[in-house]
């Protein structure tokens, strides 16, 4: 008899991402730009909040150091769009992470309780679905203050109904399995099922929400700095940036073009990625 070595959830995942082109380039150029964005600015001599008032508004040179121009004061294009990278990937990350913990506990819960708390807990969602989403963030930002930190709270803090729903969902299916039904029989309590049983089984889904919507996220960031209620100066994000570019294009399209480069670059690859882990991660998609 050939006994076939199981693998695990993610060994399958990768190998079936190797063979999806779109996705493997994606993984790498977005572990070459959080490099990138991280170590780029020690090649540069200037820092992002360094004013060159004998360049203004220069366009790309490689004689004078500024390889990627300089904005209207005279800050170094290259270093401050790595440093804006930086608040973009974290703002994404964070707040992404921070609306994970609120859904999946909010979704999981629910889903197994079931009854009338899954009943209550389900229209306080539907409540919030009818609001504004961006009158939340805003409504947040506002009251505590544009401080960074703030900022990944607040957008994490009202994204995480669709994570919910979701989690809230796959756990109505996962409590009928055996493998619960037996935990329960043994006498398990119901908080180390859920955290023992039901989270684990959860990680596929997971996985795939955090690369849908960290793009998501970072567009969010993105557009409240274009309102300017993102982050302050001399601090800057890509969504900043854009906008700063934004004001004046016409007269300096470097300062809009290259930030817009690498946010959409980023969104992208986050999205591919996202495609590629959703077919890799979903069983009725793997042969």
């Amino acid at each position: 008899m050939i006994i076939k070595q199981s693998r695990s959830i993610w060994t399958e995942a990768w190998g079936a991402i190797k063979k999806n082109a779109r996705a493997k380039i994606a993984f790498y150029v977005l572990c070459f730009m959080v490099v990138f964005v991280v170590i780029g600015p020690v090649f540069s001599s200037f820092t992002y909040d360094f004013t060159d008032w004998s360049y203004l508004a220069m366009p790309p040179n490689l004689e004078n150091g500024h390889i990627l121009g300089t904005d209207s004061l005279g800050r170094d294009v290259y270093v401050r769009t790595l440093y804006g990278g930086r608040i973009s990937l974290m703002v994404g990350i964070v707040s992404t992470f921070v609306s994970l913990f609120i859904g999946v506990s909010y979704g999981v819960f629910s889903g197994y309780m079931g009854g009338k708390i899954d009943g209550f807990m389900m229209r306080v969602i539907d409540v919030m679905y009818a609001l504004p989403f961006m009158f939340f963030v805003i409504l947040l930002m506002v009251f505590f203050g544009r401080n960074i930190f703030l900022i990944f709270f607040a957008i994490g803090a009202v994204n995480w109904l669709d994570m919910a729903r979701i989690v809230r969902g796959q756990t109505l299916a996962l409590k009928q399995k055996e493998f619960v039904e037996a935990a329960q029989a043994l006498g398990v309590s119901t908080f180390a099922i859920m955290r023992r049983h039901i989270v684990p089984n959860l990680l596929g889904v997971v996985v795939i929400y955090i690369t849908l919507t960290i793009p998501q996220v970072i567009l969010v960031e993105s557009f409240l700095s274009f309102l300017g209620l993102g982050v302050q100066e001399p601090l800057t994000s890509w969504g900043m940036l854009v906008k700063e570019g934004a004001e004046d294009m016409q007269n300096t399209p470097w300062l809009l073009i290259v930030p817009a480069i690498f946010l959409a670059a980023t969104l992208f690859c986050f999205n591919f990625l996202g495609d590629g882990l959703r077919d890799a991660l979903d069983p009725r998609d793997r042969q």
